[in-house]
């Protein structure tokens, strides 16, 4: 919990954050800043719920905002947001989209950032066709609706899913509960390790509207690692401190370090890689992690309720492949605000910080109706990631001009003049 005085945030002591507490959480609400005309207060996605549903809903004035759009889970519930990107690619393929070519293998050049992911119950047996394929691959099962890494098992045999198997004849699948559907991926069993350690990388991306697209990156993520050195050894499956990266299951390893959290920044990353790889390959990289943020927000936009009272928050997790190959594994409404070390606080302090400053720039008064495009001096460690109206200037094909390497001036691209790289800026 924080409060803004004067613009700035600061957090409250620990009476102030139990008043709160008490007064808000059973209603779901948690004040986050106060000023003396107005209060800020950080909301739940339960509680967005009931301030946008239609039998109990709130009618928001226009110096009301909130921090999540109404319907978020169209990008935050693992199954919806596959199954939104993959109707992205089809409307894609139908206009005759340049970034929606395929390869000689029917592979997706520009937009193949998922794994390969069928959803269960539905897809159980496009699943076992495709399994069938591959039989020596391994996939991870998740629970659409949950978080922190509960749920989450891999497999590598269709006889260990059958237990969920109503009727192992017709191969038809039914979840353990029918309230509680599932994603099953395939497994990136070749990671980039450091140190022999599987790690992912938590980013966060600001939304303020959808419609145009405008998105803010935050350039102070982390790398989360895995307490225990990666093996592919199906003997070692059932150990998640080798496969999942989570903060809530590592925590709990006998190898969890409290002091740095198991986390390294970007900027640590960057330095690694650059000295390893180059520094080419790794501007590219995170290019392309820059352009699978840009993809998966323009993906999930036309259907988006976009309430001008809405801005957003994610938490992108990326996974990294051996060959400096980005993924994206799946998109947070609620990123962990917690501190799990001194460095943690800092960074999610300035986070907060810097997310208000956006969203009600100068600390004052709330206004929904304003154009949400803040000046540069406000946004702190957040940059302009992508501008829809800004790109719609440059011309409807700059985003495959961008992708594919061709010059789009000075605005983005990977454009060589006189023989020096120009950086993508997505502005």
């Amino acid at each position: 919990c924080c409060r803004i005085m004067a613009g700035k945030v600061k957090w409250v002591t620990d009476i102030e954050k139990s008043v709160l507490i008490n007064n808000f959480e059973k209603r779901g609400w948690i004040q986050v800043a106060e000023n003396e005309d107005w209060n800020f207060y950080w909301m739940s996605v339960q509680t967005i719920r009931n301030v946008f549903s239609v039998e109990t809903g709130y009618r928001l004035s226009d110096d009301q905002i909130v921090n999540h759009f109404p319907n978020h889970y169209e990008l935050t519930r693992k199954d919806l947001m596959v199954k939104n990107i993959k109707r992205y690619r089809r409307e894609l393929e139908k206009e005759g989209s340049p970034l929606a070519e395929k390869d000689e293998n029917g592979k997706y050049i520009y937009l193949d950032f998922v794994p390969v992911t069928f959803m269960l119950p539905a897809d159980y047996n496009l699943f076992v066709e495709e399994f069938r394929k591959n039989p020596s691959s391994t996939w991870i099962m998740k629970p659409c609706g949950k978080a922190q890494g509960k749920g989450i098992f891999l497999i590598n045999k269709l006889s260990q899913i059958k237990k969920w198997s109503r009727d192992s004849k017709t191969s038809s699948f039914v979840s353990q509960s029918s309230k509680e559907a599932y994603v099953i991926s395939l497994y990136i069993n070749n990671p980039l390790l450091i140190g022999g350690k599987k790690f992912d990388l938590r980013l966060y991306v600001l939304v303020s509207t959808y419609r145009p697209l405008r998105c803010y990156m935050y350039k102070l993520g982390f790398c989360r690692f895995c307490t225990v050195k990666y093996t592919p050894s199906t003997s070692e499956l059932d150990n998640m401190f080798v496969h999942l990266t989570n903060v809530a299951i590592q925590k709990h390893g006998d190898d969890y370090n409290h002091i740095h959290g198991g986390k390294w920044t970007v900027s640590n990353l960057r330095l690694y890689l650059e000295s390893t790889r180059g520094k080419e390959v790794t501007n590219k990289l995170f290019d392309e992690i820059h352009w699978i943020i840009v993809q998966s927000l323009k993906a999930v936009a036309p259907v988006m309720n976009n309430d001008k009272h809405c801005f957003e928050c994610y938490g992108y997790d990326i996974i990294i492949d051996d060959k400096l190959k980005p993924w994206l594994i799946e998109v947070n409404a609620s990123p962990s605000l917690t501190s799990s070390t001194a460095n943690d606080r800092i960074l999610k302090y300035n986070l907060i910080n810097d997310t208000l400053n956006i969203a009600v720039p100068n600390g004052e008064i709330p206004d929904c109706k304003w154009n949400k495009s803040p000046p540069k001096e406000v946004l702190g460690n957040y940059e302009v990631l992508y501008d829809e109206e800004m790109a719609q200037s440059d011309g409807p094909d700059r985003d495959f001009r961008s992708r594919s390497g061709q010059s789009t001036g000075t605005k983005g691209g990977r454009a060589r003049d006189l023989g020096k790289p120009v950086l993508t800026t997505w502005k």
